[in-house]
């Protein structure tokens, strides 16, 4: 299981951060997503077939991508 926390410039509310989790969620491979509107970042949990890499693809497609 791998875990990372990214920084999603783009949360500004509550509203944001379920986007992303209904999104990510549905994602084979991940676990777990928790987000913070007040740090503007994401915290994740997942294995594979999911990828750091396919997980950023996503974000960027429902327009909250990582800042690197």
């Amino acid at each position: 299981m791998e875990t990372k926390t990214l920084s999603i410039p783009n949360i500004s509310c509550g509203h944001c951060v379920m986007s992303i989790k209904k999104e990510l969620g549905e994602m084979e491979g991940v676990a777990k997503v928790e987000g913070d509107p007040a740090s503007k970042s994401v915290t994740l949990e997942w294995d594979a077939p999911a990828t750091l890499e396919k997980i950023k693809d996503t974000l960027k497609e429902i327009n909250y991508p990582a800042a690197d």
